[in-house]
């Protein structure tokens, strides 16, 4: 089946409920709003055109300041590192000060890659959250029951909420972690570091004791050329002490 005869399944089978989103020419990536989830997964998966049954991975993004922020290097920030991407040809925004967001409802997303085992065919789906602050979407685990542990994850790192999780708590943090450590915002060191107490007898946590540093790459090279006290002298000279 051609991607226009893909196309036109979809727009059959969903309506307006799914878009498809730009990606790769070997990829489809469709989008829907987080109130129409549930029964965009239904159709993807119960229509005899599509029969998307088994959910391969489900994740969660953060798009905070994506594509709109300098690479955060500390005094490097804004002399020079950059995308990449020249912003105005592009037709991109400029990037955004320090403690601004992304817009309402565009930073987190969970994404969903499906498989029809009938049909050999992938499919990317993607939803936002329509809350920065608490996102939150329904889960999928009616849907497809393989979701369970893959939404758990997505809690943990990234703070997602999955309305009607059977099981929602953490999966691959420890105990008493705070925070959401795939989270743009989260510090690159953690808050906390363990280590094996010998007189407790047993794992204590410690504020972290690695000091924040720029990581800028420096390549330092050292020519005789440009010794302070062989500038001047003559070619041979210089030959003779290099």
């Amino acid at each position: 089946m051609t991607a226009l005869a893909w196309t036109e399944v979809f727009s059959s089978a969903l309506g307006e409920s799914a878009r498809q989103v730009a990606s790769l020419p070997d990829e489809v990536t469709l989008e829907c709003d987080a109130p129409q989830l549930i029964a965009v997964a239904t159709a993807l998966r119960d229509h005899p055109q599509l029969g998307f049954d088994t959910l391969v991975d489900l994740c969660g993004v953060d798009y905070l300041h994506y594509g709109r922020s300098e690479w955060k290097t500390f005094s490097a920030t804004g002399s020079g590192f950059s995308r990449g991407v020249d912003r105005r040809a592009a037709g991109l925004p400029a990037p955004v000060a320090e403690g601004e967001g992304c817009e309402p409802g565009r930073r987190f997303a969970v994404v969903a890659h499906l498989l029809s085992v009938r049909l050999n065919r992938r499919l990317r789906l993607r939803v936002f959250c329509p809350d920065n602050d608490e996102p939150m979407v329904d889960s999928l685990v009616g849907v497809w029951a393989a979701a369970n542990w893959f939404e758990r994850e997505a809690f943990d790192l990234f703070g997602i909420l999955f309305r009607g999780h059977p099981d929602l708590r953490r999966i691959l943090t420890d105990y008493g972690f705070i925070g959401h450590p795939f989270r743009k915002d989260f510090p690159l060191i953690g808050n906390v570091e363990v280590r094996y107490d010998p007189q407790k007898q047993r794992v204590v946590y410690e504020p972290v004791s690695i000091e924040p540093r720029t990581l800028v790459p420096r390549v330092i090279r050292r020519d005789n050329r440009y010794d302070p006290a062989l500038i001047g002298r003559p070619d041979s000279d210089t030959k003779a002490a290099g």
